[in-house]
């Protein structure tokens, strides 16, 4: 599997990452513990996780099996975050220095581990200030609790903020950007990625197939029901069926999606995740398999290589509608320059 730098770090993180939010919930301790073989196994070093997966059930499965493979422990670079509620109080949420400090303890308790390699504010908190939070992840870094830490669902204002208050403390900056993007949500290109690139952010792409949409297993004619997640919850927050199925444009991407696939004798899901490796800025795109038959075919994206014209054509495709200004032909052209 091909390897890359952590964003702005001297870490070496491979190029799909283990996402975790499955765990305890849709995937029991033992498919979860399976799951984590099988992705070492195919060289794979990357495990993100968040103290909210479950309730901090994920990240006590992950303990477990790092307690079992010392080995495997000693060669993966680990990742989680905290922000969101973790308990009925007020103070048990927020990137608070409080609400941090128990967050982190907590996981690092869970995990069964005393170091965690990087440790990501999970959403932007408008109420508390960013010195703050900030100040607590620097602590976090000379305690040697966490080697670096990363941001996750911050907008471009929000991330080129905090690298900036970073900067002006003398503070550790970021190193990565967690943020939803696949073929279907593009819009970070507009101002959060631009802003990442900018600050030397490594970009961790979560829901990398948006919510199974680009499997290519969802019919236009058939609403789905049942044993999918757009069929378990058709409302579901960001992927739901109403959302997306009346938009041409999404049927458009999965016809490309198929036939770049059948090119390649490759599944929709293994080109979704080829094209968004080979996007500006990424460093690992973040799996989310249930089972380990879907981690093995995600996991075949690492052997495909798209030609140059079939990642244009997806790109040319899937690119999101905007108006003319600030982020159309216009606007465009009006910041660009030539010599």
């Amino acid at each position: 599997m091909e390897m890359r730098l952590l964003g702005r770090s001297g870490t070496v993180v491979s190029t799909y990452a283990l996402g975790t939010m499955t765990f305890g919930n849709e995937s029991d301790q033992r498919v979860s513990h399976d799951l984590l073989n099988s992705y070492v196994e195919a060289g794979g070093n990357f495990i993100d996780t968040a103290d909210v997966y479950t309730a901090g059930t994920s990240e006590e499965i992950i303990g477990h099996w790092l307690q079992a493979r010392p080995e495997a422990a000693r060669n993966v670079v680990l990742a989680t975050k905290g922000r969101f509620p973790m308990g009925a109080g007020p103070n048990d949420l927020g990137n608070s220095r409080r609400h941090l400090r128990q967050a982190l303890d907590a996981s690092l308790k869970r995990l069964g581990v005393e170091h965690i390699d990087l440790y990501q504010l999970h959403a932007w908190d408008p109420l508390t200030p960013l010195e703050e939070s900030l100040g607590f992840l620097q602590d976090a870094v000379t305690a040697g609790k966490i080697s670096y830490y990363g941001l996750s669902n911050f907008t471009g204002w929000q991330l080129t903020k905090a690298v900036f208050t970073a900067r002006a403390h003398g503070w550790n900056e970021p190193v990565t950007l967690q943020p939803q993007y696949n073929l279907l949500e593009r819009e970070i290109e507009a101002e959060v990625v631009p802003a990442a690139l900018d600050a030397g952010l490594g970009l961790l792409p979560w829901s990398p197939l948006a919510g199974g949409w680009l499997t290519g297993k969802y019919r236009r004619e058939s609403v789905p029901a049942g044993k999918t997640r757009v069929g378990d919850n058709p409302t579901r927050q960001f992927q739901g069926w109403d959302l997306r199925s009346n938009n041409d444009r999404t049927w458009q991407i999965l016809d490309a999606l198929k036939a770049v696939a059948a090119a390649h004798q490759a599944t929709p899901a293994q080109v979704a995740l080829a094209w968004l490796a080979a996007q500006p800025g990424v460093t690992s795109v973040i799996l989310g398999a249930r089972t380990v038959e879907q981690l093995a075919d995600n996991l075949g994206a690492a052997s495909l290589r798209l030609s140059d014209a079939e990642l244009q054509r997806l790109t040319d495709l899937s690119r999101p509608a905007v108006g003319n200004y600030p982020y159309g032909a216009d606007g465009l052209n009006q910041r660009s320059r030539q010599y």
